[in-house]
């Protein structure tokens, strides 16, 4: 059955919205598991790395880690249990008051795990336009500003 312009106008974005998130956050996890890491790991190794969201690279505390991640992270998210994950396989290290620093490992790590990223996106990107694209989001950020929302 197709669905016309008139009665997709008519269909709650904030629906289409979170199962949009919920299916490109499944699609990316899984693929992610495939090459043997979690996307808090992940995360986890970009925010200790001086090479990409650390500002300063210096060694942080699990809670402070998770104060930095706060805006993407999951409920079910356990970032102990990744960081022990992480410092089983030698890409992290634990030094003074808990504080986790990113090993020459894990930095090795974090670089190929990146190179992923461009191999994900393109298959959830199939058969969208870079236009479309950006219109989408231009309308998802009209939406919120219309809502009081920032982002």
């Amino acid at each position: 059955m197709t669905v016309t312009d008139e009665e997709l106008a008519g269909q709650p974005a904030a629906y289409w919205t979170g199962v949009a998130y919920e299916a490109l956050i499944a699609f990316t996890r899984a693929r992610q598991a495939d090459h043997g890491f979690t996307q808090p790991q992940f995360w986890l190794l970009r925010n200790l790395s001086a090479n990409d969201l650390s500002p300063d690279g210096r060694g942080r505390t699990v809670c402070e880690l998770r104060r930095a991640m706060k805006s993407y992270l999951r409920r079910e998210d356990d970032l102990a249990a990744e960081a022990e994950a992480l410092l089983d396989r030698g890409w992290l290290r634990l030094e003074g008051e808990g504080e986790l620093w990113i090993t020459e490992a894990g930095e090795a790590a974090r670089v190929e795990l990146k190179s992923i990223a461009p191999k994900i996106r393109g298959e959830i990107h199939a058969g969208i336009s870079d236009a479309d694209y950006v219109t989408a989001l231009k309308v998802l950020q009209r939406m919120i500003r219309n809502t009081g929302g920032s982002g």
